[in-house]
């Protein structure tokens, strides 16, 4: 069952907003009021275990929505610097957790932070999350090893739930910076790996901002295209 309630809209020094997928909880929070980046806790009911996607900045708020349950995965959803400041705090307070990226960036994630990544991670591997799964899906151009992670079970909700770290956005895709074959790469895979796969009524969570359906975005796609950005 799926709680009406959730909005994810949040900003940095506000409160999280939690969503419930049956035996799933999702916290959504937002840290640093200059980048502004969301941060993603899902929790398991039956298990108490916790994942936590994008540790990003403001440890200790993280930390304090992780409690003292069981923390086993945290999830970089690609290399760049404002996604896994808290990395490394995280971490050190949570030492048996996985640390898990996608393979293409897992080098520079490591060179940044000083945290090793434990799972390089590609298409079709998969997180669990206590009872649950979440299956990576890899989309290349915002860099080269960006994930993105699909939660589908009908046991926890009746329709797809999609993490898309800086690869989709309501409104476009993420930034290729001016790189022509970056671009292509980006909306390419997003045609295919994920519109192309899953349905309208697929909601998904970006890496900043509100989330989005993916019906709502499906008409632009051409637009995106032919705009290149």
């Amino acid at each position: 069952m799926v709680n009406e309630s959730y909005t994810g809209r949040v900003s940095p020094g506000g409160p999280p907003d939690v969503r419930r997928l049956g035996c799933l909880s999702l916290t959504k929070v937002a840290v640093d009021p200059d980048m502004s980046n969301n941060c993603y806790l899902l929790h398991c009911a039956e298990t108490d275990e916790v994942v936590l996607v994008d540790a990003a900045a403001e440890p200790d708020r993280l930390l304090e929505l992780i409690g003292d349950r069981s923390l086993t995965s945290i999830v970089t959803t690609h290399q760049h610097w404002d996604h896994h400041r808290a990395l490394a705090a995280v971490k050190a307070a949570h030492p048996g957790a996985t640390v898990v990226a996608g393979a293409p960036d897992a080098d520079a994630i490591e060179e940044q932070t000083g945290v090793s990544v434990d799972r390089r991670v590609g298409e079709g591997d998969k997180i669990a999350v206590g009872t649950c799964d979440m299956t990576v899906i890899p989309v290349a151009g915002h860099t080269p090893g960006s994930i993105c992670l699909l939660l589908d079970d009908e046991v926890v909700a009746p329709t797809p739930h999609l993490f898309t770290g800086d690869c989709l956005f309501p409104g476009g895709v993420g930034a290729t910076r001016g790189d022509a074959e970056a671009f292509r790469q980006l909306i390419g895979d997003v045609e295919t790996k994920i519109f192309g796969r899953l349905p309208d009524e697929t909601w998904f969570y970006p890496g900043h901002g509100d989330d989005g359906r993916l019906g709502d975005e499906r008409p632009s796609l051409g637009e995106w295209r032919a705009r290149g950005w």
